[in-house]
């Protein structure tokens, strides 16, 4: 006759190895573990910011492309250029150096890599018509206010907050940009 086993049973041991490996996963999505190799020593936060930044610049730069290619949009898109600059201050990292052509149009991003969820730079000339011109650059706002709505669940608190006002003005960007009113260019 067989002797019982002494310890654990295999089915036993592999239950518990699956338990700690989904426990160890859900540490590493709270980001409790700081063992992430990607973060660098840089804190969340910082690394937000400067992602934020990135996508605003490139943003800008598509709001000068678009003036550039339809300077009769000058004026209609000149308050939405200042409320975007204004947002790439506000997102700034606290106590770094402001970000080159902070009052005019903007330099390019250093050749950084865009950020996961955030919409690609757009190298694609500005379109021929005002109005497809205005309807890509609503698109650009809309696609940027959206990954910026999905970043709220990772962001800290007050940069949290920060990134829900600025998601909710680059929606109202989008929906200013596609509206027909009175003696808007179109």
């Amino acid at each position: 006759m067989p002797a019982a086993p002494h310890g654990p049973s295999r089915r036993s041991v592999l239950a518990g190895a699956a338990g700690a490996a989904g426990a160890a996963l859900l540490t590493g999505c709270t980001g409790e573990s700081g063992a992430n190799p990607e973060d660098n020593g840089i804190p969340l936060e910082r690394r937000m910011r400067e992602s934020a930044v990135r996508d605003t610049e490139r943003l800008l730069e598509r709001y000068d492309a678009t003036t550039a290619a339809h300077p009769d949009l000058a004026g209609r898109l000149a308050p939405l250029r200042a409320a975007v600059a204004a947002h790439r201050g506000a997102l700034a990292v606290p106590g770094s150096a402001p970000p080159a052509g902070a009052g005019g149009p903007s330099a390019s991003s250093s050749g950084s890599a865009p950020s996961a969820g955030s919409p690609a730079p757009r190298s694609a000339p500005v379109p021929a018509t005002a109005a497809e011109a205005l309807t890509e650059l609503a698109a650009t706002e809309r696609s940027l206010s959206e990954a910026r709505t999905l970043a709220l669940a990772g962001a800290p608190g007050e940069l949290a907050r920060l990134l829900a006002s600025v998601a909710a003005c680059g929606a109202v960007h989008a929906y200013l940009l596609t509206s027909t009113t009175p003696g808007a260019a179109s």
